[in-house]
């Protein structure tokens, strides 16, 4: 299995700390904010890694991780040259990705739990199949959010006005090829942007979206409070480790 790892968007959510520099290069406790993502990919065994990122911050990004060895990895690199969304950024990871399965994670979360039994879950998963992991949260309406009946996803919505759960979708999804074919067939939303949440619910519709609780906390961080929480937390962590 390989991976994915998306560092693009603009970071407008967290000016004025964005102003000079791409947000997945921001200090989250006591590292920049990418590294969480890349341990966590190296700490589940996947070595081959790609990495998504935009055009006015990509240097800073390869000087810092550069091969990927100082993680035990082999990265690479593709440009997102406009902002059209996390299913616009994965589109980039189509030869990349080949015919194998792989891990998708958005470099801006933050969580303490292992994914290696999640990797190892969805490798025996069916081909054409996809797995998000979902995490109850107090503010739902951020994110995409799942309807769970039965022990099935029924519908995905993203940001939803008055969610339906609690239940929202992690930046942490589990993919094969078929997605891109999946990519191909949705438009833009309101907001311009190739939308997940869009591709995930073609996964539910025909009942190959399988899902699990990701265990231990988890943030995203995005926004400045998000952000502070992460910080918090990943400190929090650290002193305790």
């Amino acid at each position: 299995m390989k991976a994915v790892i998306l560092a693009g968007g603009t970071g407008t959510r967290l000016m004025p700390l964005t102003k000079v520099t791409n947000k997945h290069l921001l200090p989250v406790g006591d590292k920049p904010m990418i590294f969480h993502s890349l341990e966590k990919v190296a700490e589940s065994g996947i070595k081959d890694v790609l990495i998504v990122t935009g055009i006015d911050h990509m240097g800073d990004i390869v000087r810092l991780i550069g091969s990927g060895a100082d993680f035990g990895l082999s990265v690479t690199y593709r440009v997102q040259d406009k902002p059209d969304g996390i299913a616009g950024a994965l589109n980039l990871a189509k030869d990349f990705a080949g015919n194998e399965k792989f891990l998708v994670v958005l470099a801006d979360n933050i969580f303490r739990s292992s994914i290696k039994d999640y990797v190892r879950k969805f490798s025996s998963a069916k081909s054409g199949s996809c797995m998000l992991l979902l995490k109850e949260s107090e503010n739902p309406q951020r994110f995409g959010v799942a309807t769970v009946l039965d022990g099935s996803i029924k519908k995905i919505v993203e940001k939803p006005r008055n969610p339906e759960s609690n239940l929202c979708v992690t930046g942490i999804y589990f993919f094969d090829s078929a997605v891109f074919d999946k990519i191909s067939k949705i438009q833009p939303s309101a907001r311009g942007e190739l939308e997940i949440s869009d591709v995930n619910q073609m996964f539910v519709e025909e009942g190959n979206c399988l899902y699990d609780i990701l265990d231990g906390w988890w943030t995203d961080a995005g926004t400045l409070l998000s952000y502070n929480n992460a910080c918090q937390l990943s400190w929090e962590l650290s002193c305790k480790g």
